[in-house]
């Protein structure tokens, strides 16, 4: 079958005939490489789209993540800045590169929410489905992204060859009539070139994810050869086309870094590009998980948070670097020309600098909070309309003397509490209770809850965030709760002075003295800051020994999550986000504050532990 014409034009770019991808008429292979806009500094895109072609590939694909052009239903959706998708395709395009874009409207990605944005999934609707709640929306996305999208279409004279229909859709569900809907939406909307699905090489997946008269692209991290032969078993006119190659993997906190080795990489990859096989090296480079933007996994109830860095061990590192497993790869794709970029991007020297004291954690929170919702049970994330980020309840109940039981049913995914400002404990999923002592009187209870990560994958996709369960002192309820959202991931350079003057820390105050007088409970935390002196702005990787769990911003934007827990140690800072002269680094600690930022001049992503993933 022509692609072509299931594609609803007779002029797309990529065809086939005879199990053969044609572009223009011309026998083709499509080697891709998945690259993010939202993972990388727009200052950066031209730079990773040059190593990608200097890798060999003359294709280059990426998600788009609705979430994260449209993260409140009452804002239309924004397409400029980092959001502005038309000028990363038109980047790679001017490069001499095709593109393959994958507009979802669910792209799982190890990215918050699988890229679905939370005020939908908030809702009482059958997610990815034909339900009417559940198109009514995307169909209105679509209306805003994709006629951008046919405007860059290789018909048109832009670099567009290929789109794919949903993501993966076969590991979710079997609503082929949803299927439909996705791919006529596309059509209808404008979209003329290679459509195409994407699902595991499994029976199950194919049976659940593919379309009639298609093209059925599969993805997978290893036995090339066993997916071949099931793809030509199920539609033997067909191309093989590996939408995804797993090459690396992502990580979890508290488990350690995964890599892949360059041999086992690159035997997969020749694998797949014999016999005129076509493929996306996953990830291609990974970028970074800015922000609070790094999704998460469930397992048997057991929440997954992804890591801040998505280097996913890729050929192209997460600061830009060449690997082994680049120069490999390139290799292997038989790739000719010389190498224009430089192996490694500059870096700042390595240096420490203190850090100090600002203000105490609720005070600082308590500052730039929005105002409260009071309702007789804790808000959700969802009911306050809070995508992520952190909710303060306060509550006032009366404790009788002596020793009782706080229980803290159904938290998403951590809370901190508090009796009187005194610190309780933490609760959280299979630590649900706490001891508080009671003198007869009126306390206030306040409970800091915080979300890790919304889930990506699987059923648990769409998940409630906070504090969702009642809250009992022995077997009694406590009702009547104010809940005040605190929305980090929109804090501005202006909240974050806010934040950092709250409280009654003295200026010059080290966040080790504060912790030496006694004026900062270890569970606490608090803000902090350190300047850090810039010459010439270059990458760095920002370490904080010492410190616990929180988060770090750089001259105002929010870089991301740590957590001594690892794998990750350090967080990668592009030097685009620094200044020449002084540049603020503000970090906000949960758990245990330390007295110094360090900056390193190589990223700490944890002990290795090689990692392929396969399908029985």
């Amino acid at each position: 079958m022509e692609a072509g014409v299931e594609a609803g034009t007779a002029t797309s770019a990529l065809t086939w005939r005879g199990r053969r991808l044609h572009r223009h008429g011309v026998p083709h292979r499509i080697l891709s490489g998945g690259l993010h806009y939202f993972r990388v500094h727009p200052d950066l895109w031209r730079d990773r789209i040059r190593r990608l072609a200097d890798l060999g590939l003359n294709t280059i694909d990426t998600y788009v993540a609705w979430n994260f052009h449209q993260p409140r239903e009452d804002a239309a959706p924004r397409f400029d800045g980092w959001r502005d998708v038309e000028r990363f395709i038109r980047l790679v395009g001017e490069e001499g590169l095709d593109v393959v874009v994958r507009p979802g409207p669910y792209i799982c990605a190890e990215w918050s929410n699988g890229g679905l944005p939370s005020w939908l999934t908030a809702r009482d609707v059958a997610l990815r489905s034909s339900d009417p709640a559940f198109t009514a929306a995307v169909g209105r996305w679509f209306d805003e992204l994709i006629p951008r999208l046919a405007a860059l279409q290789a018909g048109v004279g832009g670099p567009i060859v290929a789109v794919q229909i949903e993501n993966e859709f076969g590991s979710y569900g079997d609503d082929q009539a949803y299927l439909r809907w996705n791919r006529e939406a596309l059509i209808s909307r404008g979209i003329g070139e290679l459509l195409f699905t994407a699902d595991g090489p499994t029976e199950l997946m194919l049976d659940g994810g593919t379309l009639p008269g298609t093209l059925a692209a599969v993805t997978l991290g290893s036995k090339p050869a066993a997916a071949r032969r099931l793809q030509a078993a199920r539609r033997p006119d067909e191309p093989f086309v590996v939408a995804e190659f797993w090459n690396g993997w992502f990580d979890h906190w508290g488990e350690r870094h995964h890599v892949r080795g360059v041999d086992s990489a690159v035997r997969t990859l020749e694998g797949i590009i014999a016999d005129g096989g076509s493929v996306s090296v996953y990830m291609a480079h990974g970028g970074t998980n800015f922000g609070l933007w790094a999704g998460a996994n469930e397992h048997e109830g057991r929440l997954q948070p992804t890591v801040t860095s998505y280097d996913s061990d890729a050929p192209v590192a997460e600061d830009g670097s060449l690997t082994p497993k680049f120069h490999a790869m390139r290799a292997a794709l038989g790739a000719r020309g010389p190498v224009r970029v430089s192996e490694r991007p500059p870096v700042l020297p390595p240096a420490r600098v203190p850090l100090v004291r600002r203000a105490g954690l609720l005070p600082g929170l308590r500052a730039v909070s929005a105002p409260a919702t009071v309702e007789p049970r804790p808000a959700s994330f969802e009911r306050l309309g809070l995508d992520a980020g952190m909710v303060l309840h306060t509550a006032h109940p009366r404790v009788p003397k002596g020793e009782h039981r706080l229980t803290l049913i159904d938290v998403r995914d951590r809370a901190m509490v508090y009796c009187d400002g005194t610190f309780l404990g933490v609760a959280g999923p299979g630590l649900s209770e706490l001891s508080v002592r009671g003198t007869g009187a009126v306390v206030r209870l306040e409970i800091l809850a915080e979300s890790l990560g919304r889930v990506n994958y699987g059923p648990g996709l769409g998940r409630h965030k906070g504090l969702l369960g009642p809250v009992l002192i022995d077997r009694r309820i406590v009702q009547g709760w104010e809940s005040t959202p605190i929305a980090l991931q929109e804090w501005t350079p202006a909240d974050l002075a806010t934040a950092t003057a709250a409280g009654e820390a003295a200026a010059g105050e080290s966040v080790a003295a504060g912790l030496a007088a006694g004026e900062l409970a270890p569970a606490g935390g608090g803000f902090a800051e350190a300047i850090v002196r810039v010459g010439t702005p270059a990458d760095t990787f920002l370490a904080l020994p010492g410190s616990g769990r929180g988060l770090v911003w750089v001259n105002g934007f929010l870089l991301g999550r740590y957590w001594d827990i690892g794998p990750q140690a350090t967080l990668y800072c592009p030097a685009p986000l620094l200044r020449e002269g002084d540049n603020a680094v503000t970090v906000l600690e949960l758990e245990r504050p330390g007295d110094v930022l360090e900056l390193r001049d190589r990223p700490e992503l944890g002990p290795p532990e090689e990692y392929v993933e396969e399908f029985d």
